[in-house]
């Protein structure tokens, strides 16, 4: 892969001093502003972009719509009172669209003459404008049997009144991550701009786009206008299948094609060319596996040839932006705990064609201007908070337009790199605490990422932020073993049916690594994870005898804990199936091998569980029998249970309580 036009992160990241000593805490989190979603506008001089501002008291986060010119200058926000999202251009560039209160409105690009363009009862989300710019199409989750909004409407009343709480399903993935699903249908929808009745794009005893597959905004208008791209999931048992198809569909006389039905895995994020001759998207090979590569597709609608762009390319491809002349796709791809901006030829020429533009930072919501060389993105790291950056070229000097927050002058994450399980390098992250002093010892936090097919990397997060626990006076310790990504598709791979195994090893080598820097207790030493982490967590429980070192303490949240119930009572079966190689019954040794609940008997290190009762990814039965069992096993253990959250914690009172419980163990037991 050939390297070009590289700008490190120092340019971008510029007003923060190398050496900052400061740190923050959970407060200090609240008070950042999140900024997302930037979007430039068609004439490539205006961008827009949504700011977030967390109010703990009411327990929620309201957003605002903000411009700014490219060249800088004044910030203005443009919506205020209900939390406003989604900006989205019109072609033309005098107004936009958004989403407030669970309604499309539309406003003009200087701001004002607000004018609801939505009423439909089942709310709208994802606004898309049709090139013509007279209408706009969105999403919204319907009884599938209701032919109007009326019905829906009436239904929705109905099920209010009965009184019955109870609910009733006859198909699998009836819930999905933390939301019931047993009977409406997720359909899309296209509104008149300059107003008048909703239509109904798609219908039927299915999801589109599928919640299962869905990326964003998966559909898209042609260049004319005539027809609408969508994603959906035609399977009979969509809880056991991660197939997605893309369909145009001719807006005139209603009929449809499918482009995609030869493949059986993912196929999302539909883009039509300028002229129309093709559609690219992003496409995963392998049915039944969410983590496969993601590769950008290129579909010649005259021929109907099919072709990979980004072949030989070894990670996985987000964030297509396509240039408008054709030429190029812009995409990010995480890279090493890092998420660098890659170009690839519309054309390949057989080969990897695919080239660095920007690399040395995270960065997200890549826009391309109508040039075909600036860009407009998001970019944040493990010590500044996100915000819009442009730039005149993919790889040109970039500049801070939205600057929603001061530099915090946090201490930034360190690379670490080991040998891990049969001689492979495995890469990290270390985070020193705020006030660092080099001749101190401190106690070692190790953060497990979830997925398992996911990574910790040099971004900024609300959840799980380092900087939090290197406040509270550890080093922080995030290590990437096998399965995570942005090193290569063989690394992913290499975790399933193998959870407990060589990525066991990778942590454990890469503890014993950071435990030689003299700065580090080695008698102090907890351990927390999420999702998959928390399954390492439980794991760890039954398996803390590494003659190295030893755990004090663990955290375990939303861990899975019994592989054999867990099997059954989550509600993505693809995921089970795909990583344990079938159900219990049918492949009972890896069950057997790998399920830390078969490990109790070890079980002695003080442990909190945390987890939430409308986690449908892993149940909360996971984390009930996990404090049970240790409970009866006397191991001082503690149980926080959240009943309105699910597999994340996200509400900023609930978060609050989360991050002093976490800290609260590791300074009674590690600290």
């Amino acid at each position: 892969m050939k390297r070009v036009l590289l700008l490190t992160a120092v340019a971008i990241f510029v007003a923060i001093p190398c050496f900052a000593q400061s740190g923050i805490d959970f407060a200090g989190l609240m008070r950042i502003k999140r900024v997302s979603d930037p979007r430039l506008s068609p004439d490539g001089k205006t961008v827009l972009y949504s700011v977030g501002i967390v109010n703990v008291d009411s327990n929620r986060t309201v957003s605002q719509i903000y411009s700014v010119s490219i060249t800088g200058g004044e910030l203005r926000q443009l919506t205020s009172g209900k939390s406003s999202s989604s900006p989205r251009w019109s072609p033309d560039g005098t107004r936009f669209a958004y989403l407030s209160e669970g309604q499309i409105w539309l406003m003009s690009a200087g701001g004002g003459g607000a004018t609801k363009l939505t009423n439909i009862s089942s709310g709208a989300s994802n606004p898309a404008w049709s090139p013509d710019g007279r209408f706009i199409a969105f999403s919204s989750d319907v009884y599938p049997e209701c032919q109007s909004d009326d019905c829906n409407r009436a239904e929705d009343e109905r099920v209010q009144k009965s009184g019955v709480q109870a609910k009733t399903s006859e198909r699998l993935l009836y819930r999905h991550w933390d939301e019931w699903r047993d009977r409406k249908r997720t359909h899309v929808f296209m509104v008149p701009a300059a107003g008048g009745a909703e239509v109904q794009i798609t219908s039927g005893d299915f999801d589109s786009p599928p919640y299962a597959a869905a990326t964003g905004v998966d559909f898209a208008f042609s260049p004319d206008s005539s027809e609408i791209a969508y994603i959906a999931n035609f399977d009979k048992v969509e809880a056991q299948s991660t197939n997605s198809d893309i369909v145009i569909k001719n807006l005139i006389d209603g009929s449809t094609k499918n482009i995609t039905v030869g493949n059986r895995g993912y196929d999302v994020g539909p883009v039509f060319s300028r002229d129309g001759r093709f559609i690219f998207y992003r496409s995963q090979k392998t049915p039944g596996f969410e983590a496969d590569r993601w590769r950008i597709m290129r579909y010649d609608r005259s021929s109907g040839l099919t072709i990979e762009i980004t072949q030989g390319f070894d990670q996985q491809a987000e964030d297509i932006a396509l240039s408008n002349d054709g030429s190029q796709v812009l995409f990010t791809a995480g890279t090493r705990g890092l998420n660098p901006i890659y170009a690839a030829p519309t054309n390949p020429n057989g080969s990897s064609s695919v080239k660095l533009v920007r690399d040395g930072g995270y960065f997200t919501n890549v826009n391309l201007g109508p040039d075909g060389r600036a860009v407009v993105f998001l970019a944040s790291t493990m010590s500044s908070p996100a915000e819009v950056f442009y730039s005149p070229s993919a790889g040109g000097e970039a500049v801070n337009l939205s600057r929603a927050n001061s530099a915090l002058g946090l201490n930034r994450s360190e690379s670490v790199e080991w040998v891990g399980a049969e001689g492979a390098r495995v890469h990290g992250f270390l985070l020193k605490p705020a006030g660092f002093d080099p001749k101190k010892r401190y106690p070692l936090l190790v953060l497990i990422h979830g997925g398992p097919q996911g990574a910790w990397n040099d971004n900024w997060g609300y959840r799980w932020n380092p900087q939090i626990f290197a406040n509270a006076g550890y080093v922080v310790f995030m290590p990437n073993p096998r399965g995570s990504t942005g090193y290569g598709q063989k690394f992913v791979d290499e975790i399933s049916a193998d959870w407990g195994g060589k990525v066991f090893t990778d942590i454990k080598n890469g503890i014993a690594k950071v435990l030689e820097n003299p700065f580090v207790d080695r008698e102090r030493i907890g351990a927390a994870g999420g999702s998959y982490g928390g399954y390492m967590v439980n794991w760890i429980l039954g398996h803390n005898d590494d003659p190295r070192f030893k755990f004090k303490a663990l955290i375990s949240h939303a861990g899975v804990y019994n592989l054999e119930s867990m099997a059954t009572v989550t509600e993505e079966l693809w995921f089970v199936d795909w990583e344990f190689k079938g159900v219990p019954w049918e492949k009972p040794e890896y069950f057997e091998r790998w399920s830390p609940h078969k490990f109790a008997k070890n079980f002695g290190t003080p442990t909190l569980v945390i987890h939430g009762e409308l986690d449908y990814r892993v149940p909360v039965d996971q984390g009930l029998q996990l404090f049970t069992t240790l409970q009866r096993r006397n191991v001082p253990s503690k149980l926080l249970y959240y009943p309105d959250e699910g597999h994340w914690i996200l509400k900023p009172k609930n978060s609050e309580l989360w991050y002093a419980s976490v800290i609260d163990w590791l300074t009674k037991h590690v600290k």
